[in-house]
């Protein structure tokens, strides 16, 4: 628009505001008065499978503005928040199914006794704050090889996690290490299958440790999902999903059949969390994200 046009219709627009501003004025104050008072529809949820979500794959959205839309949604928790956050998911009501920040990273674990230090000092100084906000569960991770052997990393987990145990069981805080895909997303990654997890768990011989069964990356390193749910159960206090392959949504594009691996661990009488824990790459990622709920919700 040439510079004399804009001019000339900005004129004409400004009149035609004078004439209808007061008109405007309480059309807007009766349009905020209406948003103020009209209060978001939830959706109602069958309430078999608890609903959960990983903080990190919404990371776009400020933590103020994503709760809300859970509890829309019928998700009544977030997982992978640390202390810093827990204060703000009190005030909206949701809860912290997986609560993280006493790790050291995803590699850098129990496996190795050169971190055994630090990682005690901080699952000491994190299991009672756990426990203090009314949260159950607090994820660890065996960290990589490096050349060691499973049988040599497996007894260094024990020694290190029974300095800690005790701990734990008083606080009633569950540890929990989740199984990583080795084969594409974790090279090297130790535990990355369920009969060594499941040893570990026997070792240490504490219903207060158990693991995190990534559908995900058990796919990818072992596949036979369902009956690996239906065999080892008792050891899975938690669930993340994600499509297979391309870790993105869990809808029909991808290989697994979720609706049926819901149903396989609602039979297992599975009374923990299922949260979803992939990357959408719908343009609107809520809509990704209601799809996964849609689908898991069995």
């Amino acid at each position: 628009m040439k510079r004399r046009t804009f001019v000339q219709n900005s004129v004409a627009l400004s009149t035609g505001a004078l004439l209808t501003g007061t008109a405007c004025a309480t059309t807007e104050k009766m349009t905020i008065l209406s948003e103020k008072t009209t209060q978001p529809t939830v959706l109602q949820r069958k309430g078999n499978i608890r609903h959960s979500v990983s903080r990190w794959c919404f990371g776009q959205y400020p933590l103020e503005e994503f709760l809300p839309t859970l509890r829309e949604l019928g998700i009544p928790a977030i997982d992978l928040v640390g202390p810093d956050d827990w204060a703000t998911l009190k005030k909206h009501n949701i809860d912290c199914s997986m609560c993280n920040g006493a790790e050291i990273n995803l590699i850098d674990g129990w496996n190795d006794t050169k971190f055994h230090e630090t990682l005690i000092r901080q699952y000491s100084e994190i299991i009672p704050k756990v426990a203090e906000t009314g949260y159950k569960n607090l994820i660890c991770f065996s960290g990589n090889r490096r050349g060691m052997d499973d049988e040599t990393g497996l007894k260094n987990c024990v020694t290190g996690l029974q300095k800690i145990m005790p701990l734990a069981e008083k606080h009633g805080v569950t540890i929990i290490m989740e199984l990583f895909n080795s084969k594409v997303d974790h090279p090297d990654y130790m535990c990355d299958n369920t009969p060594w997890g499941v040893k570990l768990c026997d070792t240490l011989g504490s219903e207060h440790f158990k693991l995190l069964y990534d559908i995900y990356h058990m796919q990818i390193n072992e596949g036979d999902i369902i009956r690996t749910i239906q065999d080892f159960h008792p050891y899975f206090a938690h669930y993340h999903t994600a499509g297979v392959p391309g870790r993105n949504e869990i809808n029909d594009i991808q290989e697994l059949n979720y609706s049926a691996i819901m149903k396989a661990i609602l039979k297992t009488g599975f009374k923990g969390y299922v949260a979803q824990e992939f990357i959408p790459t719908y343009e609107n990622p809520i809509d990704s994200l209601k799809e996964a709920i849609d689908i898991c919700d069995v």
